[in-house]
């Protein structure tokens, strides 16, 4: 019998799940993966998804002690820092590999010696296999790189939280084909730091897409993943799966949001600061092809 309480939100504009996991009894809580509401038309930044979160905390008397994110995302803003205002002592932490994101992406955006990559932007770095305590919680970071460097999972007593590493068994993994991803790297975490799990640890997926129109789920099992993930179970080989991966990849399209994603994540959810002009701005690359 779990003991703990997971509370899933389901964010429709970006397929992403947020989850506050908690003791029933300490209150004691964490949040994983929240959403920060971004619509390129007009650039516009609002805080429902956020507001649903804090709702729901305060309304069950919840101490929050970490805001943990899987990876930096590529497809949603991350609201991490709006927490600090409602919850001042809360610590925004991620995987201690998030400086080798960090890196790549300060070329991409030609940040420059102002943005240092040594993940102080972030309150705590959690190191592979760390056991880190929220209260009576106990989180343990599983590494599970490979969609990025940076990506872990949690498990927190029953459940692991997978991120974007292992989806839903019908729908398979995380993609493999941006900057420093390895779809080698992915089916090693995945195989001997997820699939290792007891059969019965419940799985709950950073995103979920959809296939065939179904209605949205979010929670397996490792036994139904390894049993039944249509890219990758527990009999598929190693060349098996980076061969579909990387095929696969080279047909996907770069999420909507990327850039502007990316830029905020890697700052650990810090929007860019106000210029003179009162106002913040995003930094997009072009990619201007020609005829």
């Amino acid at each position: 019998m779990s003991n703990i309480d997971i509370k899933t939100f389901y964010d429709e504009a970006t397929n992403t799940l947020t989850y506050v996991v908690s003791d029933p009894t300490t209150r004691d809580a964490v949040v994983i993966d929240p959403v920060l509401d971004y619509n390129p038309i007009g650039s516009k930044v609002s805080d429902e998804s956020y507001q649903q979160v804090v709702d729901y905390i305060q309304a069950n008397d919840l101490t929050l002690h970490y805001v943990l994110e899987t990876h930096a995302h590529a497809d949603h803003l991350s609201s991490s820092q709006l927490f600090r205002d409602d919850f001042p002592s809360v610590k925004v932490a991620i995987s201690e590999r998030i400086r080798g994101v960090q890196e790549v992406f300060k070329g991409v955006y030609n940040l420059g010696e102002a943005f240092v990559t040594d993940g102080h932007q972030f309150d705590y770095l959690i190191e592979d296999f760390e056991e880190l305590k929220a209260g009576s919680l106990t989180i343990k970071a599983l590494p599970t790189p490979g969609h990025t460097p940076a990506c872990a999972s949690f498990l927190i007593e029953d459940a692991v939280f997978t991120g974007d590493a292992l989806f839903m068994p019908d729908f398979g993994t995380g993609r493999c084909d941006f900057p420093a991803g390895d779809a080698k790297t992915l089916y090693k975490g995945v195989v001997e730091n997820l699939y290792s799990l007891p059969d019965d640890t419940r799985v709950f997926v950073g995103h979920d897409y959809q296939p065939g129109g179904r209605e949205v789920a979010y929670e397996s099992t490792i036994g139904e993943e390894k049993a039944s993930n249509i890219q990758l179970r527990a009999d598929t080989t190693e060349d098996e799966f980076v061969q579909f991966r990387e095929g696969k990849d080279k047909t996907l399209a770069a999420p909507k949001l990327i850039y502007q994603s990316i830029l905020v994540n890697i700052d650990a959810g810090h929007l860019p600061a106000q210029e003179s002009n009162g106002k913040r701005y995003l930094k997009i690359p072009l990619n201007i092809q020609t005829a």
